[in-house]
């Protein structure tokens, strides 16, 4: 079956043709790591992963790339502000270096109680330094950069095609800027490459050009480029990184190059809730462990994250989670029932269910049709059959099908005259008097209780 995905960079969907055949290089903008992150955050990362959990799926082995972002990322996603990692620093007290141990460490915690496949390379900007000074220089060489009083900028205007990702106009972008925030750049949206450091700012590196430190964007072409190479396969992020980041992703990397880096670019749309974005003022930035205080658990999460294709807003309330749980649960006894049965299901039709499943999630991941295939196989007659082609779509999901029980039947206070017959039940056993313990049983049974013999003796629940 072949994979189509929705390219950003064309603004179609696109058959996915890796460079290297069934070989996968994938990239993804990973957590500023000033902060926990939100469970907005965290569904790019659910994205992230159903995509490459796809691509593995369909036999291709995947190198996944993300980066940890720990200098460099204004509070701006342009230039303006100071550095979120140094604000933080101010706010708690605390070395940014002890804030990006502490929340990176968070970050793995979530993804992993999220079912989320750690990327085969986490790289940190803070070690990735002279890769970017190397680069930078090189924009300087080649007359893309230039140098001002108060850092490096990319000029955007010689790069022709800048806005072929986002479609944002230069022109318009000129006319209709406010008074600029910095004027030492030659156009508005022209972007850093490197900041020159106050004496004050507590992360800097020695540079060509001072003691100074990243800008954001560069971070990530010099870790794609060094860990993925000069041409790769995919990069991923959200929708919010499209008019800044990316673009000028690519404008300081096709310029470095001289050639297209990145094959196919692949975005996911924003989590809402309660029908608006998330913020702090209104206390709604929620994180994994608020929704675990409110007894959901992370998976019940992430079933709700796959419900909504990943191009589609999806609205978080505490309803349509609560929603969710309900499902999840009700799936997972379904697949119990087909896991204790040992009946036989024609494996033509489990052919069709998987043709199925397959084709939706080739279709640009299309997992909540994907998901729509499992529930209608549900209701074939219980059969183990069902259930292990249910493990095999789990490869996809990811919701621990293999790990669901049955849950325990509730105590149930058996009457003194139905533990009498069970007793009377129980003689007649032992004295080999099997007609007599046959019809006990069946007194028993019309009564409204099924007893099982044990080598103890016997168990008794409702019928």
């Amino acid at each position: 079956m072949q994979l189509r995905v929705f390219n950003t960079l064309t603004r179609k969907k696109e058959e996915f043709v890796p460079i290297k055949p069934n070989f996968v290089g994938m990239y993804t903008c990973g957590p500023t790591v000033y902060k926990p992150a939100t469970i907005g955050n965290l569904r790019a990362y659910v994205f992230m992963d159903e995509l490459r959990r796809v691509l593995e799926y369909d036999g291709m082995k995947v190198k996944s790339v993300m980066n940890i972002t720990d200098v460099g990322h204004l509070v701006s996603d342009g230039d303006e502000g100071e550095d979120k990692m140094q604000k933080s620093a101010k706010e708690t007290g605390k070395t940014p270096l002890e804030i990006a141990a502490a929340i990176t460490a968070q970050f793995m915690q979530d993804i992993d109680a999220l079912n989320i496949k750690r990327p085969t390379v986490c790289p940190k900007a803070t070690d990735n330094i002279p890769e970017m000074i190397e680069i930078v220089k090189a924009l300087l060489d080649k007359g893309y950069a230039y140098e001002t009083e108060d850092g490096i900028y990319f000029s955007v205007e010689k790069f022709p095609s800048y806005g072929k990702l986002s479609g944002v106009n230069l022109e318009e972008q000129r006319h209709g800027a406010r008074v600029e925030v910095n004027s030492f750049k030659r156009h508005p949206i022209d972007f850093a490459l490197w900041k020159k450091a106050a004496p004050n700012h507590i992360q800097q590196w020695d540079s060509p050009w001072g003691r100074s430190f990243p800008g954001w964007h560069i971070e990530c072409t010099a870790m794609g480029v060094k860990y993925l190479g000069e041409r790769f396969d995919i990069h991923t992020g959200g929708v919010d990184h499209i008019p800044i980041h990316h673009e000028n992703e690519i404008a300081q990397g096709e310029s470095w190059l001289g050639h297209q880096i990145v094959n196919y670019w692949l975005h996911n749309e924003f989590l809402l809730v309660d029908g608006g974005k998330m913020s702090k003022s209104l206390g709604n930035n929620y994180l994994l462990s608020d929704l675990q205080d409110r007894g959901f658990a992370p998976l019940v999460f992430r079933y709700f994250c796959l419900n909504v294709q990943y191009r589609q807003k999806i609205n978080f309330t505490w309803d349509a989670l609560a929603a969710a749980k309900t499902a999840y649960e009700k799936l997972c006894s379904q697949l119990v029932a087909h896991k204790n049965s040992p009946v036989k299901t024609d494996a033509a039709i489990l052919d069709e269910y998987k043709a199925k499943f397959e084709e939706a999630i080739n279709d640009d991941l299309n997992i909540p049709l994907a998901m729509g295939v499992l529930w209608t196989m549900l209701k074939l007659p219980k059969s183990k059959d069902v259930y292990n082609l249910a493990l095999k779509f789990d490869k996809v999901f990811a919701l621990d099908f293999d790990k669901v029980k049955e849950e325990p039947k509730a105590a149930v206070e058996i009457p003194n005259d139905i533990r009498a017959l069970a007793e009377t039940r129980l003689a007649a056993r032992k004295a080999k008097n099997w007609a007599e313990s046959d019809r006990l049983r069946e007194e028993i049974a019309n009564r409204g209780y099924v007893i099982k013999d044990t080598a103890d003796g016997y168990e008794i629940t409702l019928k």
